[in-house]
């Protein structure tokens, strides 16, 4: 049976900028990735109709998802900054637990509880109380997004680093399918070479990402 990697992120380019070294990695050993992403991004183009905003988004992310290698892609169509009342109202989590009992994944990624941003805390707590409520036995890594340089309270847990410098060019290929979002990749280019050059450094390789074990 072939392996399952499962990432539940907020945003469709969160699991690029996170860890998409990491998933064409596992891509390329024959693994399976899963992404499900919790919204659309409409909010990151105000100037342009909501419409207009999550087919682009939607496009550019399976663009950047083919250049990976991810397998499935589903997407929750939650509002943005109103997660957790349209995570009870959807149902997400028994829609969830259905692709969880289907693939069986061997790992699932999602956001740290360090990171600032209001929706990734979101799906973070939404991850940890999934993985109780149906058992999951398998390992559950987090990955840094806007907390750029520090997990204050994931310091002192294991560590998963995995060596991307087969793979970094990938992950740059990939997040340059983003076209639209060009505020996106004008803040976050420096910290996609930052935290990959100064992990693969403290590794002893070229370019790394790090994951914190968070069960």
């Amino acid at each position: 049976m072939v392996e399952s990697i499962l990432f539940l992120i907020a945003h469709n380019d969160d699991q690029l900028i996170g860890a998409g070294g990491t998933i064409a990695k596992y891509a390329k050993e024959g693994k399976k990735v899963v992404t499900i992403i919790f919204s659309f991004g409409e909010s990151s183009n105000p100037l342009e109709q909501d419409i207009f905003t999550r087919r682009t988004r939607v496009k550019e992310s399976k663009q950047a998802a083919k250049v990976l290698g991810e397998d499935e892609v589903y997407y929750l169509a939650l509002k943005e900054n109103k997660f957790k009342e349209e995570i009870e109202g959807k149902k997400i989590l028994d829609k969830i637990e259905k692709i969880i009992k289907r693939i069986k994944p061997k790992k699932i990624f999602t956001h740290s509880n360090d990171d600032p941003h209001p929706d990734h805390k979101a799906v973070h707590n939404f991850t940890m109380n999934l993985v109780e409520k149906v058992g999951y036995k398998g390992d559950v890594y987090s990955f840094n997004i806007w907390n750029f340089f520090i997990n204050f309270r994931h310091r002192e847990l294991p560590k998963l680093v995995v060596d991307i410098s087969d793979t970094f060019k990938i992950k740059i290929e990939a997040f340059k399918k983003h076209k639209s979002q060009w505020v996106t990749k004008l803040t976050m280019i420096f910290n996609i070479y930052y935290q990959a050059i100064v992990h693969g450094f403290t590794n002893n390789v070229k370019y790394a990402e790090i994951f914190y074990k968070i069960k």
